[in-house]
C-alpha cells in the first residue's frame, strides 16, 4: 500500500500502483492537509486581495480581477482553453503515471484543490479510465499546460477516454459508472493543469526502460567479445579502481561476472594480440558513462515525482506565491543527458556489429562460412547504422531552445516534453540495435565452439537459438530480428 502526499514515490512504486500490484490511497493525515489548505483558498478566493489564478486572470491576464460568482467558470474554461494538444495520443501506461504523479503532488497539501476531486482522480487510476492525452503541444513551463488539460477535461465530462483500443467520449464513461461530473471551483484548474507531469512520465518510462538496456548492453557486448575472442584484462577491478567513476565501476564488476569461468576466454590468453579495438576494450567507460547519466536522471526524476509543482503555491490564507516551480527544466536538461547517454550505447554497439563482420581472428567474412554465393550478416548492419544516425539526430537537446509564449509572460520555457519523447524515441531505437548485435553474436560464437562461455552468456544463448537458427545460407532474416526485437522489449534476456 502507499499513502499519496505522504509516502516517498520511485519509479518502481509508480508502476507498480500502475499495474495494480500496489494500491495507492490517503489517509486522515494527507486528507486533512488537502482539507486545510483548500480552506485557505476559500478565504482568499473571497478576498478584495489580487491572488494569481484563484481570483484574476491567468498568463498575461493576471491584472485582470474575477468575481467569486465567475471562479467556478474561470477554472473550466482554462482546461478548455488550454486542450490544444495534436498528434498521436500517448500510450495509456504514460496517462495513468501521470494521474499517479498528480494525485501524489495534489495530496501534499500546497495546492489547494478539494478532495473529492482527487478521490475522483484515484477512482480514474484504481478503474483503468485512462484519458487520451495528445503526444504534442507542450513547451515544458507553465508545465505540461496542454497535455494536463486533455487529461482532466474527463473530470467535467469533456475530453475522451480509452475504451480497449477504441475512443469513446468522456460523458457516456461517466454515466456508465454513474459518475456525475464535477464542477470545478477556484485554483482547481490551474492546480490540475500546471505542473510537469508528461514530462516526468516519460522520464519514468523510459528510466524503467534503461535501467533494462544498460544491463543489455553489457551482455550484448560480452558476448560480442566472446565472438571476437577479445581480452577480458581491461575489465581488470584494479584498472577501473585508479578511475572510480561510479558506472564504470559498475561495468566493468559486471563484465568480469559475464566473463565468469569461461572456457573460451581462456584458450586465447596467450596469443599475440596486444590490444583490441575502443568498442570491445572501453567498454565499461562508454557504457559507464551511459550509467552515470542514467544515475542522474533517476535522481532529479525521483525528487519531482515527490515534489509539488503546481502555481501559485498556497502557504496560508494570506500567502499564495507565483513562482516557477511548474518550469521543467531540471529534468529537461537531464533528459537530454540521458537521450546522449542511450544514443551512444547504440552507437558503440553498431561498431561491435562491424567488428564481427570483417572476417578477423578465425571468424569468417560477414559471419558466413559459404561467402560470395552468400551475403551472410552484411546487410543487418545497414539497419544498426541507419538506427544509429537516427538516434543522433534526436539528441538535439530542446532544453536548449526556448520560443516564448503567453504574450512574453511564459518569455522561456523548457520544452521538456519534446526531450522525454525523443528519450523514449531513442531507447526504442536501441533495442532494435541490440538485438541485431546479439544475433550477430550468437552467431560468432558458433565459430568458437567447442568452447564454452559463462553460465549466463550460455543461457542467452540458448534463448537467442529458442528463436533464431544459426545461419548457414542466406534467407530472409526480418523476422529473426523482429523475433529478438520482441525478446528485447519483452525483457526476457538474462542479464544479472
Amino acid at each position: 500500500m502507499f499513502v499519496y502526499g505522504v509516502d516517498k514515490l520511485t519509479v518502481d512504486k509508480v508502476l507498480d500502483i500502475a499495474s495494480g500490484k500496489m494500491k495507492g490511497v490517503l489517509t486522515e493525515y494527507a486528507i486533512a492537509k488537502v482539507n486545510e489548505c483548500r480552506a485557505k483558498v476559500e478565504v482568499m478566493a473571497n478576498s478584495s486581495k489580487a491572488v494569481y489564478g484563484i481570483n484574476t486572470g491567468f498568463g498575461p491576464l493576471c491584472d485582470v480581477k474575477i468575481s467569486p460568482a465567475e471562479t467556478c467558470l474561470l477554472q473550466k474554461n482554462l482546461l478548455i482553453t488550454h486542450a490544444v494538444g495534436v498528434g498521436n495520443p500517448i500510450d495509456k501506461e504514460l496517462s495513468k503515471i501521470m494521474l499517479i504523479c498528480k494525485v501524489h503532488a495534489l495530496s501534499r497539501g500546497f495546492s489547494g484543490i478539494r478532495l473529492e476531486v482527487i478521490e475522483r482522480i484515484i477512482y480514474f487510476i484504481e478503474n483503468d479510465l485512462l484519458p487520451v492525452v495528445p503526444e504534442q503541444g507542450s513547451v515544458g513551463a507553465s508545465g505540461d499546460l496542454a497535455p494536463l488539460s486533455h487529461l482532466f477535461l474527463p473530470l467535467f465530462g469533456e475530453g475522451e477516454f480509452w475504451s480497449g483500443n477504441d475512443i469513446v467520449p468522456a460523458k457516456d464513461v461517466l454515466k456508465a459508472h454513474n459518475l456525475e461530473p464535477i464542477e470545478l471551483a477556484a485554483k482547481e484548474g490551474l492546480a490540475l493543469i500546471n505542473g510537469t507531469q508528461f514530462i516526468l512520465a516519460h522520464a519514468i518510462q523510459g528510466l524503467k526502460k534503461m535501467e533494462y538496456l544498460l544491463d543489455l548492453a553489457d551482455v550484448a557486448g560480452a558476448m560480442s567479445l566472446e565472438g571476437y575472442q577479445g581480452s577480458a584484462s581491461p575489465f581488470k577491478e584494479l584498472l577501473h579502481s585508479i578511475r572510480p567513476f561510479q558506472g564504470n565501476l559498475k561495468v566493468a564488476e559486471r563484465m568480469r561476472m559475464l566473463f565468469e569461468n569461461s572456457n573460451n576466454i581462456k584458450s586465447h590468453e596467450n596469443c599475440e594480440r596486444v590490444q583490441d579495438p575502443y568498442s570491445m576494450r572501453c567498454i565499461p567507460q562508454v557504457h559507464g558513462a551511459s550509467r552515470n547519466a542514467y544515475y542522474h536522471l533517476s535522481e532529479l526524476a525521483e525528487i519531482e515525482m515527490n515534489s509539488v509543482t503546481d502555481n501559485p503555491i498556497v502557504l496560508s490564507e494570506v500567502e499564495a506565491i507565483s513562482g516557477g516551480n511548474f518550469h521543467g527544466q531540471p529534468l529537461a536538461m537531464a533528459l537530454d543527458y540521458a537521450s546522449i547517454a542511450a544514443s551512444e550505447l547504440g552507437n558503440i554497439a553498431d561498431r561491435r556489429c562491424y567488428l564481427l563482420l570483417e572476417g578477423k581472428f578465425g571468424l569468417p567474412r560477414l559471419l558466413t562460412a559459404s561467402g560470395g554465393l552468400n551475403s551472410g550478416f552484411m546487410i543487418p548492419q545497414y539497419t544498426t547504422a541507419a538506427l544509429v544516425t537516427e538516434n543522433k539526430s534526436l539528441c538535439f537537446p530542446p532544453s536548449a531552445d526556448s520560443v516564448p509564449t503567453s504574450l512574453g509572460q511564459e518569455d522561456h520555457v523548457s520544452m521538456g516534453s519534446i526531450s522525454g519523447r525523443k528519450f523514449n524515441q531513442i531507447l526504442g531505437n536501441i533495442e532494435k540495435i541490440f538485438a541485431i548485435e546479439l544475433m550477430y553474436a550468437a552467431q560468432a560464437m558458433e565459430f568458437r565452439r567447442p568452447n564454452s562461455f559463462s553460465v549466463i552468456l550460455e543461457k542467452n544463448f540458448a534463448i537467442i537459438r529458442s528463436k533464431v537458427a544459426k545461419l548457414e545460407e542466406d534467407r530472409i532474416l526480418k523476422d529473426d530480428i523482429n523475433a529478438l526485437i520482441q525478446l528485447v522489449k519483452t525483457q526476457a534476456f538474462i542479464v544479472k
